[in-house]
């Protein structure tokens, strides 16, 4: 295997179902195809369901290079992609986690549930603490996670977090403007 620089890596949290609206997994094969068109690595969970495999398998289709992490635990439940650029074996959720932000120099959350949600909230509270500057970017499909931003509203405005949250934060509506988004962030790492 050789070892060139890494280039710029974006780690994608995202389902491991499809949901109802089929435009997520359109936006979700978009991001995989934008990934290997702009260089970018694909780090993610290394499962090949739902929006999860559907990133994996455009970014491979299209030349990408990709970073896969998972737990032993859901090798089978998740169905571990294992012709990925890189797979990687957790024996815990939290190590998974931690090797997929270790690994990425933005993150973008697509349509999920409670692990992407949960994935979510830690690199939010983390840079929150100030122990990360990466950029987050919530990739809001036909406005999925607007409720999700409500929230956050709603947590800042009864004062148990400093407005300073919400601009961690940055909702985009579809590919094409985070494709953007990413370009930008990609110029601030590298210059």
């Amino acid at each position: 295997m050789s070892h060139q620089p890494k280039g710029f890596a974006v780690c994608v949290y995202c389902g491991a179902r499809p949901g109802n609206d089929p435009l997520y997994m359109a936006q979700a094969t978009a991001l995989g195809q934008t990934l290997a068109a702009e260089g970018w690595q694909l780090v993610y969970g290394a499962g090949d369901v739902g929006l999860m495999g559907a990133v994996a398998r455009a970014a491979q289709a299209a030349g990408g290079d990709t970073l896969g992490v998972i737990p032993v635990h859901l090798l089978k439940m998740e169905v571990g992609k294992t012709d990925l650029t890189r797979f990687v074996v957790t024996e815990t959720m939290h190590e998974r986690k931690k090797v997929m932000y270790m690994n990425s120099d933005a993150i973008v959350v697509l349509p999920g549930g409670a692990g992407s949600l949960d994935e979510f909230f830690e690199v939010l509270t983390w840079r929150q603490l100030g122990l990360h500057a990466k950029p987050i970017f919530l990739l809001n499909v036909n406005g999925y996670w607007s409720p999700l931003v409500d929230l956050i509203a709603h947590v800042i405005a009864q004062g148990f977090a400093d407005p300073s949250l919400a601009g961690f934060i940055t909702v985009i509506d579809d590919v094409d403007a985070l494709t953007r988004a990413l370009q930008a962030a990609q110029s601030r790492a590298t210059g």
